[in-house]
């Protein structure tokens, strides 16, 4: 297990290897602004001037609001089911 030290303001990518399409991000990491931690993915582009990069930053929270709502159902096992 690696302890990972986080800076304010900064942030780290790294290679997709899992990439099956075109459309799948090319780097993947994430990134602290002001003590909000952010996902980031980023996608190789070509221009006119060569290859650059284009980048895509939302909240780590984001996704764990929409993976808290999927479960947001009753469960099963709670005290008040048992008899």
């Amino acid at each position: 297990m690696t302890s990972e030290k986080k800076y304010d303001n900064s942030g780290i990518l790294f290679r997709n290897e899992d990439k099956a399409k075109d459309t799948d991000r090319d780097y993947q990491g994430s990134l602290t602004i002001a003590g909000t931690e952010y996902w980031l993915s980023a996608w190789i582009k070509q221009g006119m001037r060569g290859k650059f990069l284009t980048l895509s930053a939302k909240p780590k929270e984001q996704r764990t609001a929409a993976a808290a709502a999927e479960f947001a159902d009753e469960i099963p096992f709670a005290p008040e089911w048992r008899g």
